[in-house]
């Protein structure tokens, strides 16, 4: 048996500070949001088996069926930490061989990368990589070449953002091997940016450029002939910038309530920026989703109760962009932080349109938002809140979508966010309360699993929770959440309904605090104390009806170390997988495996992307497919027949790492900026990946 492997970081989830920092603003070492005392699924469990219904053997079933049948002369501190990183540091203990081989699941049939802290992109044998784009290429006709030394607002609105995330390739008829790309810009980093940045005193022009790196890119890529090298076409029509400073429309039941309204927006309706748009999904009429994640952060001076669920600070803020522009400081403009938290829908293919915020699909911190349809072509979108003992969600669609890309389906399918119910889960485990003791020891009935129902918060402008409106639900909805006993969960991120089976797959990154004195302990669908590694839930409706109010759940993957007895591979051999810690964003291929990045990797390695077989007897089959450089957080992703495309987020983010002194030289070498950027992964042969 192999020993754990050693922590880096004694940040939560394995982040540095300076990630804690400029990501989420800290929100760790803050309170946590959701202090409110409603029913967890641990104080239901021992309930649970009297209370089984025809419907919960119906969902057991559902879930049987498809499981069956689908299948970095003198290093400075940073730069020591990088070299340590990248395994060159005394004292580092060596990984063992690593197992699983080059077969496996279709799909997954590639040599594993084994865990690592090297500098650079780590992909299999047999395999090759490019830089699509960087921080900073321009992609807007007039914008100039990126200069590290000599940054303005004005360029930067016309350069690729920072921080890239969420990544969409879209199809883009009449030009031949070219795409429609997507990207969130997350969030900034500007001591990573800016020469001589001093935090406590950022400068106009510093904190106009952070505006204009955030947001999102509309960029048009080029494939190359006979590889899978993709290169931006820059100044293409369709290519856009939006920032923290465009404009932005509310729609949907809440569009124009009193709790939008500010002193430069009396309708309600009309909102500056989009901010920490974190992942985000691709909807079958072609446009995309984004959520706004951590926007508590930007704001300065919360008063109510209210900014302290959503964990804004009563102090300044953190980046200090109050002192720039009056909306941030809630003390003058008290609502201007219900204008953000929401899902961003955007059309890709008008480069003239405005793209709204779904109110009907509620304010929180949004992971992602990823549709799926049901038998009579209706919207249902997943939704997780990423924060510790937050809730899952999805929204259910009450118009159809209309088929073909005619103007009048066009303008139909893009209000089929703004009409529908919105829902909050509350889980059930099916094992007895004795069983689930803290440790991630299975119950007897060998696997963590249970009921589900989807209890409904508003429906249009009517609101089913008792003491609040239509408006205060839409814009409070965490607090909604709370009043119907949702189940506090482990920082559910990404949700996605897997294209061949329906099921659905939650990841869950982890939770220190679960089982703290005074906080929410273990339950079966949140099976650990101290909860570092975080796990991957599935999830099958009833029937197979996304509309349904019912489900079956069961805990497909326990992350952590196989080693470590506390962790669950779907059953499948554990001496045979890939170490994984911290799930974040997730995708599908074409054969149905699971692909998952990772973000803050507690066992050592670098962050990095894994597939997984989720049918089949290969099911819980886990590999890893690549590693990102020191400092690094795996995003993304998107997986195509020929192509694995990443977004390679904040590289180089190491505590005491400057401009000046960098802990990472990634992805241009030493003497150049760290930039953040997007890269694509092909096999050499020409093949399809993982066949």
């Amino acid at each position: 048996m192999r020993n754990l492997l050693p922590f880096i970081s004694s940040h939560p989830g394995g982040r540095s500070a300076l990630t804690c920092r400029f990501r989420c603003g800290d929100a760790c070492f803050q309170e946590t949001p959701n202090n409110s005392d409603n029913e967890y699924a641990g104080d239901i469990i021992a309930g649970a088996v009297s209370r089984r219904s025809m419907m919960r053997a119906a969902a057991v079933v559902t879930v049987a069926t498809a499981a069956g049948a689908a299948a970095l002369t003198g290093p400075s501190a940073p730069q020591a930490e990088a070299a340590a990183l990248a395994g060159h540091g005394h004292g580092h203990k060596p990984w063992p061989p690593h197992k699983p081989g080059r077969s496996g699941a279709r799909g997954l049939r590639f040599s594993p990368v084994a865990p690592n802290r090297d500098d650079k992109v780590t992909i299999p044998d047999g395999y090759a990589q490019n830089v699509v784009i960087r921080w900073g290429e321009p992609i807007l006709r007039g914008a100039p070449a990126f200069d590290p030394e000599s940054q303005t607002a004005k360029a930067q609105a016309g350069q690729f953002g920072y921080n890239n995330d969420f990544l969409s390739l879209l199809p883009l008829r009449g030009e031949r091997g070219r795409q429609v790309m997507v990207a969130n810009h997350e969030y900034t980093d500007e001591i990573l940016m800016f020469r001589g940045y001093d935090p406590a005193n950022p400068t106009r022009e510093q904190v106009e450029i952070a505006w204009a790196a955030h947001g999102l890119s509309v960029v048009v890529v080029q494939e190359e002939y006979r590889t899978g090298r993709l290169s931006p076409v820059n100044r293409h029509p369709l290519n856009r910038r939006l920032t923290a400073t465009s404009e932005f429309r509310m729609t949907g039941p809440a569009a124009g309530s009193a709790l939008l309204r500010t002193s430069a927006d009396r309708t309600g309706r009309k909102v500056l920026g989009t901010l920490n748009n974190c992942a985000g999904g691709t909807t079958p009429w072609g446009t995309t989703l984004h959520g706004e994640e951590n926007f508590n952060q930007y704001f300065a001076n919360g008063s109510t109760d209210m900014h302290k669920r959503y964990g804004i600070r009563t102090s300044g803020s953190g980046r200090k962009w109050e002192r720039f522009d009056d909306r941030f400081d809630l003390a003058k403009e008290p609502n201007e932080a219900n204008r953000f938290g929401w899902v961003v829908e955007l059309d890709p293919y008008d480069p003239d349109s405005t793209p709204r915020k779904r109110t009907a699909l509620g304010r929180f911190k949004h992971e992602a938002a990823e549709p799926r349809l049901t038998s009579d072509g209706r919207p249902v979108v997943y939704m997780g809140d990423d924060e510790k003992f937050d809730y899952l969600y999805k929204f259910v669609s009450s118009k159809r979508m209309k088929k073909g890309n005619s103007r009048a389906a066009r303008e139909h399918n893009l209000t089929l966010l703004d009409e529908g119910t919105l829902y909050v889960a509350k889980l059930t485990g099916d094992s007895p309360v004795t069983e689930i003791d803290g440790t991630g020891k299975l119950p007897a009935d060998g696997e963590f699993d249970g009921s589900g129902v989807w209890i409904p918060l508003a429906t249009g402008t009517t609101s089913h929770v008792p003491g609040m409106t239509a408006d205060e639900v839409y814009v409070y909805t965490r607090l909604a959440g709370d009043k119907v006993g949702a189940t506090k969960m482990d920082r559910p991120e990404d949700v996605e309904p897997s294209p061949r089976t329906g099921r659905v797959y939650v990841a869950l990154t982890n939770n220190s605090d679960r089982g703290k004195e005074g906080k929410p302990g273990a339950d079966e669908a949140n099976p650990r104390n101290g909860n570092k590694h975080g796990q991957v839930l599935e999830l099958a409706e009833n029937w197979d009806d996304p509309a349904g109010d019912g489900f079956a759940w069961r805990l497909f993957l326990v992350a952590g170390d196989p080693d470590d007895p506390s962790t669950y591979y779907a059953g499948f051999p554990k001496e045979n997988v890939s170490p994984i810690s911290c799930p974040d964003n997730v995708a599908f291929d074409a054969h149905g495996n699971l692909w998952i990045s990772t973000d803050g990797n507690k066992l050592g390695s670098h962050d990095g992307l894994f597939g997984v077989a989720t049918h089949g007897d290969r099911r819980g089959e886990l590999k890893q497919f690549l590693t990102v450089p020191a400092g690094a957080e795996t995003c993304g992703p998107v997986i195509q027949d020929r192509r694995v495309l990443v977004a390679v987020q904040h590289p180089g983010e190491v505590d005491g790492a400057s401009v000046e002194n960098p802990a990472s030289v990634w992805p241009d070498g030493p003497g150049k900026i760290v930039r953040p950027s997007v890269v694509a992964v092909w096999r050499r042969d020409g093949r399809d990946i993982g066949v």
